[in-house]
C-alpha cells in the first residue's frame, strides 16, 4: 500500500466526504421525499418553445426609489412642497397630510427609443433599447420581511417555494456539474434564506448560496492532495455504504447520502473554474467595472453570474444589500447615490456583455426590489422616503421581451397605479411565460393541494413580449 494510502483514515475520509456534502444541502431531503428519482435535476421540457433558457434576476434589497430612478414625474419638480392627503401610511389606515417632493436625480432620455432614466442610472441608461420597463408594479404589502418574500415566493405572510426553486423544478439543470438554482449575495436580505428556500418542493431544488470573496462556496475546495486521493476515498466510502445499503433493505437515507457525495464531487470539478476569472480579458473586467484579482462587488457578482449562464445554472440571482446597508433611504435619499454607483456599471456591462456573446436573446435580466418610495414626505423638510408599495418600478431585458420600450405607468404624482397594473403574481407569471411555462399549470401537490408560484390569481403582461 502507499504512503498515501497508509495515512487515509476512516475520521480523514469521513470529513472529507461531510466537506463536500456540505455543497448540497438540499440534494439528501430531495431524494429522501422522491427515492424513486433517478436525478431530480435532469433537464426536462418546458409546456411550450420558449426563447429563455435562463434567468438572471436582480434584486436591489431594501426598495429602490421609483421616483428617483425609472419613473419620471415633472409634476414631482414642480409641486415639490405641496400638501397632498393620503388615506394610508406605512400600511395604517387614516387621514394623513403629506408634501409632495422633489426627486434628487434629473431624468434625460437614452437610446433610440427615448426611455426616460434618472441621473442616478447613467451606465445602464445606455442599455434601454434592450430593456423593458415597468413602471406600475404593486405589491401587498408595505414591510421589508413580507414584501422581499412576495417578490421571491408570492407568498407574503408564509414561507413557500422560491422563485428558482419553481423554475428548478420545472425545468431541471442543463449541468449535472452544477446546482440548477444560484443565489450570488454578500449579505442576508430580508426574509433570510427563505427567499431561495425549496420549501416543500423537492430540496435539490433550493438555491445554492455563493458569497463574494476568497472561498466564494465553502470546502468547494478538496481537503486532500489530489483528485486521484479523492476518488479512492468516494471508492471507499461508497463501497462501505453499499454493503451497508444491502443489510438494510434500500435504506433511503443513506442512498440518499451516496448520492450527494457524487453530486458534490461533481461540483468541486467544476465550481474552482467558474470563479477564475483569471482567463477573462482586461476589456471584460473594465466593463464590469472590476479590478483584476478582485473577489468582491456587485461586478464580481455580476461577470460570475455571466458564467454560471454560460454553463448551463437555470436562475442565478444577485442580490444587493444585506438586512442593513441597503436602499432603504429613510433618513437620507443622498444614500442611493453610492449605492446606485455601485451597481449601475456592473448591471450595464453584464447586459452588454450578454448582448456581444449572443446570449441575451435566450437569458431574461430581470432588475427589481421589493417596493418603492413614497413620492410625499410627512414634513416638508424631512431627507428620506418611506415604504411604498402601492407602486414601483421594475424592468425586464432579453429572452423575448419586447426591448426599447416601457409598460404600465403611475398616476402624475408617483403615488398609485395610473393603468396596467402588474401585480408582483403577474410580473411572476410572465417570467414563467418567457421560460415556456403556463403558471397555472407548474404546480406541485402538497398537503392534498395543487400549489403554484402565482398562488391563485396572477396574468402573463403579454404587451411586453416580442
Amino acid at each position: 500500500m502507499s504512503p498515501a494510502l497508509s495515512s487515509f483514515t476512516r475520521r480523514h475520509a469521513l470529513r472529507s466526504m461531510l466537506a463536500g456534502s456540505a455543497l448540497f444541502p438540499g440534494l439528501l431531503s430531495q431524494l429522501l421525499a422522491d427515492s424513486t428519482a433517478s436525478d431530480p435535476l435532469a433537464a426536462r421540457p418546458a409546456h411550450f418553445p420558449a426563447k429563455a433558457k435562463r434567468v438572471i434576476f436582480l434584486f436591489m434589497n431594501g426598495g429602490v426609489s421609483h421616483v428617483d430612478s425609472w419613473d419620471p414625474k415633472p409634476l414631482l419638480f414642480k409641486n415639490a412642497g405641496q400638501s397632498v392627503a393620503v388615506d394610508e401610511f406605512q400600511g395604517r389606515k387614516g387621514d394623513y397630510r403629506m408634501f409632495l417632493t422633489r426627486p434628487l436625480w434629473e431624468f434625460q432620455p437614452h437610446g433610440q427609443c427615448g426611455t426616460e432614466v434618472s441621473a442616478l442610472f447613467p451606465h445602464t441608461a445606455k442599455c434601454v433599447d434592450d430593456i423593458c420597463v415597468i413602471r406600475s408594479m404593486r405589491s401587498d404589502h408595505t414591510n421589508h420581511y413580507e414584501s422581499t418574500l412576495g417578490m421571491h415566493t408570492g407568498s407574503f405572510n408564509f414561507a413557500r417555494p422560491s422563485i428558482g426553486s419553481w423554475v428548478s423544478y420545472g425545468l431541471g439543470s442543463e449541468n449535472k456539474n452544477l446546482p440548477s438554482f444560484v443565489v450570488l449575495a454578500r449579505a442576508t436580505p430580508y426574509a433570510g434564506n427563505q427567499n431561495w428556500a425549496s420549501d416543500f418542493l423537492p430540496g435539490a431544488h433550493q438555491g445554492t448560496l455563493v458569497m463574494p470573496g476568497p472561498e466564494p462556496i465553502a470546502n468547494v475546495n478538496r481537503r486532500v492532495a489530489s483528485n486521484r486521493l479523492q476518488e479512492l476515498e468516494l471508492q471507499a466510502m461508497a463501497n462501505r455504504d453499499r454493503r451497508h445499503l444491502l443489510t438494510r433493505a434500500g435504506d433511503p437515507m443513506l442512498a440518499a447520502r451516496m448520492k450527494s457525495f457524487e453530486t458534490a464531487f461533481g461540483m468541486q470539478m467544476e465550481a474552482p473554474d467558474i470563479f477564475d476569472l483569471s482567463r477573462e480579458s482586461d476589456a471584460t473586467l473594465d466593463l464590469y467595472g472590476l479590478k483584476r484579482g478582485s473577489t468582491d462587488g456587485f461586478g464580481w457578482q455580476c461577470l460570475v453570474g455571466r458564467r454560471m449562464a454560460e454553463r448551463g445554472v437555470r436562475f442565478i440571482e444577485l442580490i444587493d444589500g444585506g438586512s442593513s446597508n441597503n436602499w432603504d433611504s429613510h433618513g437620507d435619499m443622498q444614500a442611493h447615490a453610492p449605492l446606485a454607483k455601485n451597481v449601475d456599471r456592473p448591471i450595464a456591462g453584464l447586459l452588454m456583455d450578454l448582448k456581444q456573446r449572443g446570449m441575451l436573446d435566450d437569458t431574461l435580466v430581470v432588475w427589481t426590489t421589493e417596493f418603492g418610495r413614497t413620492p410625499f414626505k410627512e414634513a416638508p423638510n424631512q431627507a428620506g422616503r418611506e415604504h411604498h408599495h402601492w407602486v414601483f418600478s421594475s424592468w425586464m431585458a432579453g429572452g423575448g421581451v419586447k426591448g426599447g420600450t416601457t409598460y404600465g405607468a403611475s398616476d402624475d404624482c408617483g403615488i398609485r397605479v395610473g393603468r396596467d397594473e402588474v401585480h408582483v403574481h403577474d410580473f411572476h407569471a410572465t417570467i414563467l411565460h418567457l421560460l415556456g411555462f403556463d403558471h397555472e399549470q407548474l404546480t406541485y401537490r402538497h398537503n392534498g393541494r395543487d400549489y403554484r408560484l402565482t398562488d391563485v390569481s396572477g396574468n402573463v403582461v403579454k404587451a411586453i413580449l416580442a
